[in-house]
């Protein structure tokens, strides 16, 4: 299978760098050099990732971002300039599903993109009998489904916020260590200064709220991980 790729940036040499870099690793690659026409293709054409850079004309990719959640998931790789931390924080907090400080390696690129795009199909050719529903009070993952739903009814995630959440849920009660979330969801090393689960966490939480009960459903435990909590661990029965 070939995926459909689109590369976003103003900067048209690099596009055809990185284009010809991506064919050359059997993707489909696609550009848009402002953000207005990427979101004209990503409506209109079936992308399967967008590498999306945050400094363009007409309208910065954040702000692609932004309307583009509105509407769609697809997986996002951020380009960021290195150094800008906020500009990092602010696309992972809108739904970017990691990122890559420019100027940087093709080879890095290449490794995100198949990276995020494993995690998006990680569970589309297991047998149904292979990934049962995790069900943890009203939260319900549905792995073959690549679907979270709650109190019956569907929640958009992104493909990394499933699989962020999946971590969490198949461990609820317990403590989670932030390596092993880097890990086993967005299956790579956690660097000491990347926040990126850090904001994906955030987004669980905005997204899912509190407990029926209204006590707190992932808690940060400092120098350490996350705990999804069960309702007998905030005094259910």
């Amino acid at each position: 299978m070939k995926y459909k790729l689109l590369i976003v940036d103003d900067d048209v040499a690099f596009c055809e760098l990185l284009s010809d870099y991506l064919a050359g690793e059997d993707f489909d690659v696609d550009t848009a050099h402002d953000g207005r026409a990427a979101i004209d293709k990503i409506r209109t054409a079936a992308i399967d990732i967008a590498i999306l850079d945050v400094m363009m004309p007409v309208m910065n990719g954040l702000d692609v971002l932004r309307e583009l959640r509105n509407f769609s998931q697809v997986p996002v790789l951020m380009l960021t300039a290195r150094g800008e931390d906020i500009d990092r924080i602010v696309g992972l907090e809108l739904g970017a599903d990691d990122y890559v400080a420019k100027p940087c390696n093709p080879r890095e690129i290449v490794a995100r993109v198949r990276a995020i795009l494993r995690r998006a199909q990680a569970t589309s050719a297991l047998p149904i009998t292979a990934a049962p529903p995790v069900l943890v009070d009203d939260v319900e993952l549905r792995p073959n489904e690549r679907a979270v739903y709650q109190a019956g009814q569907a929640i958009e995630l992104t493909s990394t916020e499933i699989d962020v959440l999946a971590v969490l849920l198949r461990n609820a009660g317990s403590v989670v260590e932030k390596t092993t979330v880097s890990n086993e969801a967005l299956r790579r090393k956690l660097g000491p200064y990347d926040r990126s689960i850090d904001m994906h966490i955030s987004r669980l939480r905005r997204k899912l709220g509190s407990l029926p009960d209204g006590g707190e459903r992932i808690k940060t435990v400092r120098g350490t991980g996350y705990l999804y909590v069960r309702p007998t661990d905030n005094g259910g029965s």
